[in-house]
Order: C-alpha cells, then sequence, then structure tokens
C-alpha cells in the first residue's frame, strides 16, 4: 500500500491571534510543540515511514523537528518551498478584521483567503492553486510504490489537495475553514488517489 500522511503544522502565536500568516517566520507555541508530540507518538506506532517532506517555513520545520523525535526516528526531512502556504505579501500580521481598514480596496464582504487580487510581494489565488497543483504532481510521483511517506504543510495546501481529490471547486475549498493543527489528512495512492481522511486525529480513536 502506498500511502500518504500529511500533517497540518502546529500552533502558532499568530495562529491563536487570528493573524494572516502566509510565509512568515512564525515559531510555534508551547501547545503547538505539544500538539506536534500526538501524530509523532502515532506515527512511530502504526506506520513504517519511508520518506518525510516538509514546506520550508520556520513552523512546518519546527513540527517536523518534533514529529520526527516523538516516533523515535524519522528518516531526515526534505525541504520543499512549493509546499509553503499562500504568500500574503503585505497582508501578512494583520488581524482579518483589520483588513478592510488597512486596505481601502479590500472586499470586506469577502474572505481574504479567496481575494483574487495579488497582494504587493504575495500570490494570488490563482497562482497559488496552480503552484500547489505542481507541488501535489511532484510529491505523488517521488513516492515509490508500497512507500509511506510523510508531508508536513499549511491549512490551505491541505484544502487544495482535498478540492484536488474530491472534484471541488479550489476557491469555496479555501473559504472553508483549516483542519486542526496537527491533525493527520491521510491519501492512498494505489492506483487513482484516494482521500481516506481529512483533518482526522486517529491517536485519540
Amino acid at each position: 500500500m502506498t500511502t500518504l500522511l500529511l500533517v497540518r503544522h502546529g500552533e502558532t502565536h499568530w495562529n491563536r491571534e487570528g493573524r494572516v500568516q502566509g510565509w512568515a517566520a512564525t515559531g510555534l507555541t508551547d501547545r503547538g510543540r505539544e500538539q506536534a508530540r500526538a501524530p509523532g507518538a502515532w506515527l512511530g506506532g502504526a506506520h513504517t515511514v519511508d520518506r518525510v517532506l516538509s514546506s520550508d517555513l520556520e513552523r512546518t520545520r519546527a513540527t517536523t523537528a518534533t514529529v520526527r523525535e516523538a516516533a523515535g526516528g524519522l528518516p531526515a526531512p526534505a525541504f520543499d518551498p512549493s509546499l509553503r502556504e499562500r504568500g500574503f505579501g503585505v497582508y501578512q500580521g494583520f488581524l482579518a478584521a483589520e483588513m478592510a481598514d488597512r486596505f481601502p480596496d479590500h472586499d470586506s464582504s469577502k474572505s481574504y483567503l479567496t481575494l483574487e487580487v495579488d497582494p504587493l510581494n504575495g500570490e494570488s489565488v490563482a497562482a497559488f492553486v496552480d503552484r500547489v497543483e505542481r507541488a501535489w504532481r511532484g510529491v505523488t510521483g517521488a513516492v515509490a510504490d508500497g512507500e509511506t511517506a510523510v508531508v508536513v504543510t499549511h491549512g490551505g495546501v491541505l484544502k487544495l489537495v482535498r478540492a484536488i481529490l474530491t472534484d471541488r471547486d479550489p476557491r469555496a475549498t479555501l473559504a472553508q475553514s483549516s483542519p486542526p493543527n496537527c491533525s493527520v489528512t491521510e491519501v492512498r495512492l494505489d492506483g487513482t488517489p484516494e482521500l481516506v481522511r481529512f483533518g482526522a486525529t486517529p491517536w485519540r480513536e
């Protein structure tokens, strides 16, 4: 069986405050590090992991390190910038509620997550979707038959992966809530890729 286990990073201070993160170098909270130990301990007992991939941002690097430690040792990770969250450029660091005041052209009736505008130094939705689709092809192409791979990434990426696998509209999917921090999304790659579970916490089952 060829399996992908995609893990969202642990809680950061900006997660807790509701700030737009994007590519910002935000670190994990104590709670975020504790969250990352749970999937690590579960992986160590439930799976033989052949490959570890991660976004190269600070919060995913820290999550990956904690997951590997809690699992009792996993393969050294490969860090891939194509697995990053959407780049929000000048929006980063602001509370979502502040967007209309700070940026007069922002439509407060719409979520900043689905804005078509390309923020200064950021990515449009179209560019983000294109990047994640290319990253998905790269990840699935790199995993050999029979392997189990762990991918540590971000809420926006996971929502787009879900859209890819279920033929959902990417923009509608981005407007939905992200899966919980450090939850696991499982995909089987034998034949047609199949979404087994999204945003799950199997160590609690």
